[in-house]
């Protein structure tokens, strides 16, 4: 009777999960349809639809929730102080050749912003994320360990000392999946992501292919038999055994891991592109210059591919349902009182925590997840070694963010990064964020306020993407 109550239950319980997914998926349908999104004459976008390969979703459901549900809500979260100001270090060196890039418009400076600017509690140190009460208790924690540590370090030497050092740092990076600037440098500064908007620069030519071709012919994964370049930018690339389907017929003798790790870049490579197509300098009458969408431009780089570019444009709505899941994953963390977002002003903080907390619900209530758990499932000691190698090709990734020759370009490129970057790091700390205590700041999973901002900025980037793809279907249907 128990088995059969339970089994009941758990019939019920299915029931209302499907009838719920029905009813969610009816409705944003419906509104699709009420507001036309789809036309039959749209035959440039007539590919880019149905469900993306590796999930369970479809591109319409995509479109439908992002546009109307939390697009509007993160362009408000992303201009609250909190997430405006960005520190990075925009000078390092690049770690793999010279810096030979060069911007042909002067809208490739990144102009910092003073000090002066910068809210109080945001300046305060690397703990500001959370309340002041937080800040204290985080200062008596460090007392109390700096004074067991100094009892200990007393009878060490000067080596063992540094030795120790090197590897809590060592094990405070092993869930890092980038390579994260330090906040302390004479060379970070903070830059106002308002004042510095992502916009075409003209970045172009072999500096920037050298960038992406590093990314995509020595990061990426690809199967032995593949010699063909990877690199969408890449002059051998472009024939018709080369476009399409075709091309990326080669995904599927990867593993689902190393097929994610493309679609991922690819996907990214996408976003950036659309912005660039989004904000771009166009020359109007009488020779004024503005910003904004340009249509030939879109075109060149999206549907005059001979098919490719739809696959390009699939793997953006990939990339965003990989964000989407870990804004949901990591919800139970910005949800615990510890965590305030601290700026120094209580009433902006306290909107700005509710608004976060607003986009945070709505990343859990899409019913088409993409299900990481079936991506290093596989023999424990594969499975771990497979990690690591995602982990590491991507740090190497980030790094190579330092190698753009734009500074506009590479500051976007450093926090879109970064944001995916912490976008794995969450999906891969699933326990380690349940067992969370409420009221301690400084055990367990954390995030630095520099991840949380490239984090959410970066995913407000994707959403940006998605809803200009939106414009420039009606903007080309409108031509015609």
């Amino acid at each position: 009777m128990v088995n059969a109550a339970s089994r009941a239950g758990v019939t019920v319980s299915v029931l209302l999960a499907a009838h719920f997914a029905f009813t969610w998926l009816s409705n944003i349908r419906s509104s699709a349809q009420h507001s036309e999104y789809y036309s039959p004459e749209q035959s440039c976008f007539c590919h880019l639809t149905g469900v993306l390969d590796d999930c369970f979703c479809d591109i319409e459901s995509i479109d439908v929730f992002n546009n109307f549900k939390i697009f509007p809500k993160m362009r408000q979260l992303i201009e609250r102080d909190y997430f405006r100001y960005y520190k990075v270090n925009l000078k390092r060196p690049c770690p793999f050749w010279p810096d030979d890039g060069h911007c042909s418009i002067k809208d490739c400076h990144v102009e910092p912003c003073p000090e002066s600017k910068v809210p109080v509690g945001i300046k305060a140190g690397n703990y500001n994320k959370y309340s002041e009460a937080a800040n204290k208790m985080k200062e008596m924690e460090d007392c109390v360990q700096a004074n067991q540590l100094g009892a200990i370090n007393s009878t060490l030497s000067n080596q063992t000392k540094e030795a120790f050092v090197d590897w809590a740092r060592h094990d405070d990076a092993q869930d890092h999946f980038c390579e994260l600037d330090d906040e302390t440098s004479p060379n970070a500064e903070y830059v106002d992501l308002l004042l510095n908007p992502e916009r075409y620069t003209g970045y172009k030519g072999s500096s920037a292919w050298r960038v992406w071709n590093s990314i995509y012919e020595e990061n990426c994964f690809k199967p032995r038999s593949v010699y063909r370049p990877l690199n969408p930018l890449a002059p051998g690339r472009g024939g018709e055994d080369d476009a399409g389907e075709g091309f990326y017929k080669w995904l599927e003798g990867l593993c689902l891991e190393k097929r994610v790790f493309y679609r991922l870049i690819s996907g990214l490579h996408t976003s950036i592109n659309i912005h660039l197509c989004a904000q771009h300098l166009n020359i109007e009458v009488f020779g004024k210059a503005k910003w904004g969408p340009n249509v030939k431009e879109f075109q060149h780089r999206f549907i005059e591919t001979k098919g490719e570019g739809t696959r390009r444009l699939k793997n953006l709505y990939f990339l965003f349902l990989i964000e989407l899941r870990a804004l949901s994953k990591v919800a139970s963390y910005f949800e615990r009182s510890i965590v305030d977002l601290y700026t120094g002003n209580s009433q902006e903080d306290a909107v700005t925590k509710e608004l976060l907390l607003q986009v945070l619900n709505e990343a859990k209530a899409f019913p088409m997840h993409f299900d990481e758990k079936s991506m290093f499932a596989g023999h424990k000691m594969e499975a771990k070694s497979l990690k690591e190698e995602f982990r590491l090709h991507f740090k190497n990734i980030s790094r190579i963010m330092d190698c753009v020759g734009c500074s506009k370009c590479r500051l976007w490129g450093k926090l879109q990064t970064q944001g995916l970057g912490t976008a794995l790091k969450i999906l891969f700390s699933e326990k380690e964020i349940k067992n969370l205590p409420e009221n301690s700041p400084s055990k367990g999973f954390q995030l630095t306020r520099q991840e949380v901002v490239a984090l959410l900025n970066a995913f407000a980037r994707l959403s940006t993407s998605i809803k200009e793809l939106h414009n420039f279907r009606n903007l080309i249907q409108n031509k015609r």
